[in-house]
């Protein structure tokens, strides 16, 4: 299923590679001719509910890309695992308020919400405790609601919000999907890369016929894009063909580096800017904004 050459690399380096048949860019699609930005500010959920597609590293590496950019971006930690929070630099141990309080507690996500060492890019962090919030929402009053009530008060603070939601569709999920006015799909380009998205989909119109009616997905991002396999192009082009327009044309590729940002607490902007992975953040947050003006504060 792959071709290597004799001077090949491990799988993920960031090292160039011999030319061979397979082993070339990512591929891209050409861009539509004057998109016209989707208006300021935009929330998007970040969700698959397949563990291990690159969810969190989209919505932390996005986010920083589009901060770089200029843009007040905030992201949302709804997964219990709070990946985004350690991976923005933050110790969920050390917490004085987290997601837990905002959604259970109904405190104000204002007081919850940190800056991270990157300029314009916050984080609104997830605790240990947040695990046990499915339970404890089960008999809460407008449990689904809680969390767009909570950003709907910060809203006009920032230009891009990204839920990062935990891969399930439990209450938490359904917290996410309600609150967000977009969902973004990242979509691996690997074997049962589909496996469970017709679910997703199912749920996501769920919400909203019943909570959302604005909901969309309006994003699929193919990430983990590895050159050496004929089954990564494979993929790219079936998502394609089955999505159509709202594939990005930027596709993230696997690489060492990117893996290795969230363990030192560092969008891969910080970890390593020239990397493949930086430099496809971002053209995918350029892509994804569209140009779209800074709004004035």
């Amino acid at each position: 299923m792959t071709s290597t050459t004799g001077d090949t690399p491990a799988p993920g380096s960031d090292e160039p590679v011999a030319p061979a048949p397979h082993d070339a860019a990512p591929p891209s699609t050409p861009p539509p001719e004057d998109p016209t930005p989707r208006p300021l500010p935009r929330v998007l959920a970040v969700a698959n509910q397949k563990g291990g597609v690159g969810k969190t590293t989209t919505a932390i590496n996005l986010g920083a890309s589009l901060a770089d950019l200029g843009y007040r971006t905030l992201v949302v930690d709804l997964d219990p695992q709070g990946n985004a929070t350690t991976g923005l630099g933050l110790n969920p141990r050390e917490l004085d308020v987290s997601l837990y309080d905002v959604i259970i507690q109904e405190v104000s996500l204002a007081s919850c919400i940190q800056p991270t060492a990157a300029p314009n890019l916050f984080v609104a962090p997830a605790s240990l405790d947040l695990a046990g919030a499915e339970i404890e929402l089960v008999p809460a009053f407008s449990r689904e609601l809680r969390l767009r009530r909570a950003i709907d008060s910060v809203l006009d603070d920032f230009d891009f919000v990204f839920i990062d939601c935990p891969p399930s569709l439990g209450l938490l999920t359904v917290n996410g999907l309600a609150a967000a006015q977009e969902v973004l799909v990242p979509i691996q380009c690997e074997y049962y890369a589909l496996e469970g998205l017709g679910q997703l989909l199912r749920n996501v119109d769920l919400v909203k016929r019943s909570l959302n009616p604005g909901l969309e997905v309006s994003t699929i991002v193919l990430v983990m894009y590895d050159a050496r396999t004929k089954l990564a192009d494979q993929v790219v082009q079936e998502v394609r063909g089955h999505f159509g327009d709202k594939v990005c044309r930027i596709v993230v590729p696997r690489t060492v580096r990117l893996s290795e940002a969230p363990s030192f607490g560092q969008p891969i902007l910080a970890f390593d800017p020239s990397s493949r992975g930086a430099i496809a953040y971002r053209e995918l947050a350029k892509e994804v904004s569209g140009g779209a003006p800074q709004r004035t504060r």
